[in-house]
């Protein structure tokens, strides 16, 4: 979020009143916090990437006096473990599924019987997925950067949206061996991610977020260097991730979370994305708008995938008006 405006969308910093790391099996531990009002509302921050991890800001988007706010960071990301920029970090318990679980799981270690979901970009996908698996334990939903990684989707961020920076998606290609740039170079990308050699894996992670940044950095308010500036180990499980879910859809048959969006019936749901959005193209969220029969879809002209001050505050203010219902 930003908080270009004179009044800043964003409440105050805040602290956790509790935190831990929860063992969600396979050998690994998830870690989550809550911060706010202990009485409050239950929500749940969701982060993007896949492999972001929930950064302190976050906190600051919920209400304190009104939210019990959740924030996690899902495997093998952020303050779980294992780190998925340990090459020994198994990712095979680490899918879609598995998220899906962990969310549950937590659901139930705090003892929260429904709870609002915020969150975007990749997050949305598991969001989603969330509430078509588990409708009676969501109150509401708040999205920004509608995702639900379709093929279509994948192949637009990775190779499609290349004819608009045609040079900064050719070094992205060439970071790959030569026999497979013509073919799938998220799967290529995920078999770089698991070489043996740690200066093949550094490369690779900073040929992706390389070209993460060239979409986002010509964006509307876009901020060059999102993905770089993020410190070596971070960026390795952020890459890490990313490929080995995009290569394998997410675990989700193409199309499922549209096909399946009339399920969310009886969910009030709202859809904030940029128009401007390069990384993911409006007409995702449009689709998911039309499927669902309790989504509003607020289009905000002036935002890419990394917002804008008027999409900070509108979603200010839908938290805000959730906060009371």
């Amino acid at each position: 979020m930003r908080s270009a405006e004179k009044t800043d969308p964003l409440y105050p910093p805040i602290e956790p009143y509790e935190h831990g790391l929860l063992d969600v099996g396979d050998g690994a531990r998830v870690y989550w916090e809550a911060c706010g009002n202990p009485d409050g509302k239950p929500a749940l921050f969701v982060h993007g990437g896949p492999g972001w991890g929930s950064l302190p800001v976050r906190r600051r988007g919920f209400d304190p006096a009104r939210y019990r706010a959740v924030l996690f960071d899902q495997r093998g990301c952020g303050r779980s473990t294992p780190h998925a920029s340990d090459p020994a970090a198994d990712l095979r318990h680490n899918t879609t599924a598995h998220l899906i679980a962990d969310i549950e799981r937590l659901r139930e270690h705090l003892g929260i019987e429904r709870w609002l979901l915020y969150g975007g970009s990749w997050g949305s996908t598991l969001m989603l997925a969330y509430a078509q698996q588990y409708p009676t334990r969501v109150s509401e939903i708040v999205i920004t950067g509608v995702t639900t990684s379709r093929r279509a989707e994948v192949d637009w961020l990775y190779r499609d949206a290349g004819r608009l920076f045609p040079e900064q998606w050719e070094k992205f290609r060439a970071a790959v061996p030569e026999t497979e740039r013509d073919g799938d170079l998220v799967a290529a990308y995920a078999r770089l991610m698991e070489d043996p050699d740690p200066v093949v894996r550094e490369h690779a992670a900073d040929a992706w977020c390389t070209w993460e940044d060239a979409l986002q950095a010509h964006e509307p308010n876009g901020t060059p260097g999102a993905f770089a500036n993020r410190p070596l180990t971070d960026r390795l499980a952020i890459v890490r991730l990313c490929a080995h879910y995009f290569s394998h859809g997410a675990w989700l048959s193409d199309g499922e979370l549209l096909r399946n969006a009339p399920s969310l019936a009886g969910i009030a749901g709202v859809l904030i994305h940029g128009r401007l959005d390069l990384s993911c193209p409006l007409d995702t969220a449009w689709l998911l708008a039309r499927a669902w029969p309790d989504a509003e879809l607020v289009v905000i002209d002036d935002a890419g995938h990394g917002g804008s001050a008027a999409m900070s505050a509108r979603v200010r203010e839908t938290l805000d008006r959730f906060a009371s219902r």
